[in-house]
C-alpha cells in the first residue's frame, strides 16, 4: 500500500479511497452548479471512523482547489458545509455538502469514482 501511495503521489494524483461509511450521492441544479452530499449515521462506536472518511474528502478538496473555495456565485470551484448531530443521544449523522464546479466534479470523480455508478 505505501508504494502506491508513494506512487500517487509522484504523479500527483490521489489514490482511490473506499467509503465505508458515507454514501454519496450527486446532483446537478439548473445554473451548473453540482451538489455532492456525503452522509452517514452511525452508532458513537464508529463516529471517529466516518469523521475521518469525511476529512479525507476535505483534505483532497483542499489539496485540489487550494485557492478557490467560496460561494460558486463569486467563481469558486467548490465550497462546503459540515453538519454533524447527534440523534435520539446515541447516533451520530454527518452531512458534508460540496458545492462544485465541472471541473470540480470532474476531478472528485476521478479520484473517488462516479458515485452514481
Amino acid at each position: 500500500m505505501r508504494a502506491a501511495t508513494e506512487a500517487a503521489t509522484v504523479l500527483n494524483c490521489q489514490p482511490s479511497i473506499s467509503m465505508h461509511y458515507l454514501t454519496l450521492d450527486l446532483s446537478d441544479n439548473a445554473e451548473g452548479i453540482t451538489t455532492l452530499e456525503a452522509m452517514a449515521s452511525t452508532s458513537a462506536e464508529h463516529h471517529a471512523a466516518a469523521m475521518a472518511e469525511a476529512q479525507q474528502l476535505l483534505d483532497w478538496a483542499w489539496r485540489r482547489f487550494p485557492h478557490t473555495h467560496g460561494p460558486a456565485d463569486e467563481g469558486m470551484d467548490w465550497d462546503h458545509d459540515l453538519q454533524v448531530n447527534v440523534e435520539d443521544g446515541q447516533w451520530h449523522a454527518i452531512t458534508l455538502t460540496l458545492t462544485g464546479s465541472q471541473r470540480f466534479i470532474d476531478e472528485f470523480i476521478e479520484a473517488f469514482g462516479d458515485p452514481r455508478d
